[in-house]
């Protein structure tokens, strides 16, 4: 009965608002809590990707014996700690203008799904707890107690991988609709958790996740990449410029590795958003988030998308080309160079106009050499980090660099938008209760 109070007291407050009419802000309501989403998901996947990493950094350093394995994890700790309050505020931003302007579908939501949003909340609290007690422990813990240490960073990293599952699910459910047979939400009583959890495995449910997670450790790779590249510029010492110019090879090395899946998975993704789709019940003509997704505005988008992930393989290939000039015997530089060249022409293959010829899937053909050959470059590279000295990188590789960790961002960002926008006019796809447009609050209340 309690839950049920709630969630009455919900809808009553929600039905109280009095909302203006027009909201003054280019594109509206819908831009701007967009545009908020998107500052928030910015910090947040650096704080997700760097919460995964800094352990499995710090542990690998106890195992090797490197101490600068432990001051790259006790940077990406550090950086979580500092940013994390402007990411929440953003969120919690983003949660007062839903509210605001869809009380609605997020009442809907926050019914439909509330157990399993209790357990993204206690995650969320659980991984900060980790993560201010793994930073602040540092000094007591990390020599004496290496391994409990470490394991308080795990907790960070696990328990915000959970609170990352559960909101994606929730995302997905919104895109796709929950799949031909799931249960509509509606704004009502609180939903049991088998019809919440049920919701939450949508037909694109593990594509994304999969997809999320490995996003979540390939631009936050490269942004440690370019950090380090700016950082070694600012750098008084030799043996600082060392470390930084060390870090940029870690960032490169992690950052290449999550991309290559990157195109496969997204594949799955498309694929998986079209077999989800249900017939629509107002009008069966009307495109759904699949068609929305590949064919008028956002197609472009799509296709604007393929070019800056191409820019990626690209500029991972330079980077990887340029960087083994570290070592001593610049071994390994005319393999990467080749594979970089193929990668670099079956990638611009893939984005010409002549990317159906000579048969219709010639693209994606293009696009698995693109892939594979960057994976050979990446081998290569690997095998001559042990020997690389580093302090001395050329400017061309730190600008590189700083070029890469801008363009992932910036795919990052916009393969987010793509997804939102490829249900619109729904907020929910195939829902017509709910949709884009700001809603009017819940009435009926107080009979």
């Amino acid at each position: 009965m309690s839950l049920i109070a709630v969630s009455a007291s919900l809808h009553l407050l929600l039905a109280q608002l009095d909302l203006p009419s027009n909201f003054a802000f280019p594109g509206g309501a819908r831009a701007f809590t967009g545009l908020t989403m998107l500052v928030h998901m910015f910090f947040a996947e650096l704080f997700v990707g760097f919460a995964i990493a800094a352990p499995v950094l710090q542990a690998w350093g106890a195992r090797t014996g490197s101490p600068r394995m432990d001051r790259l994890a006790h940077s990406m700790a550090r950086f979580n700690v500092l940013t994390f309050s402007s990411g929440a505020t953003f969120a919690v931003l983003f949660l007062v203008l839903l509210v605001g302007f869809y009380p609605r579908v997020t009442a809907a939501l926050f019914t439909h799904f509330f157990y399993l949003l209790v357990i993204a909340m206690a995650s969320m609290v659980l991984a900060l707890w980790g993560m201010y007690t793994y930073y602040y422990k540092w000094d007591r813990y990390s020599i004496l107690h290496k391994g409990r240490h470490a394991a308080l960073g795990f907790t960070m990293g696990m328990f915000i991988w959970v609170w990352m599952v559960i909101l994606t699910g929730i995302d997905t459910y919104m895109t796709t609709g929950g799949g031909p047979n799931a249960a509509e939400i509606t704004v009502g009583n609180i939903s049991a958790f088998g019809t919440a959890l049920n919701g939450v495995f949508n037909p694109m449910f593990v594509e994304m996740i999969l997809h999320r997670t490995f996003a979540n450790l390939s631009w936050p790779a490269f942004a440690l990449a370019a950090w380090g590249a700016f950082m070694y510029i600012r750098s008084k010492s030799e043996e600082d410029r060392a470390f930084y110019d060390w870090s940029t090879s870690v960032g490169l090395t992690w950052g290449v590795l999550f991309l290559l899946v990157q195109p496969i998975v997204g594949f799955f993704i498309a694929y998986s958003m079209k077999l989800a789709e249900p017939a629509n019940p107002v009008d069966s003509s009307y495109p759904g988030s699949y068609e929305r997704l590949t064919e008028g505005a956002t197609s472009h988008l799509l296709y604007v998308n393929l070019i800056m992930v191409v820019g990626l393989f690209v500029l991972s290939n330079a980077a990887m080309y340029l960087g083994a000039g570290r070592h001593p015997d610049c071994q390994g530089r005319r393999p990467i160079q080749f594979f970089g060249l193929v990668a670099a022409v079956a990638g611009l293959y893939s984005i010409s106009p002549l990317a159906q010829f000579p048969f219709l899937h010639m693209r994606y053909i293009m696009l698995l050499v693109m892939v594979l050959a960057t994976a050979g470059a990446l081998v290569i590279y690997m095998r001559g980090r042990m020997r690389f000295r580093y302090g001395s990188p050329v400017a061309s590789y730190r600008v590189v660099l700083l070029a890469l960790g801008v363009l992932a961002a910036v795919v990052a960002l916009n393969m987010g938008f793509m997804k939102s926008n490829s249900r619109a006019p729904y907020t929910v796809y195939n829902q017509p209760d709910y949709t884009v447009e700001p809603e009017s609050p819940p009435s009926g209340f107080g009979r």
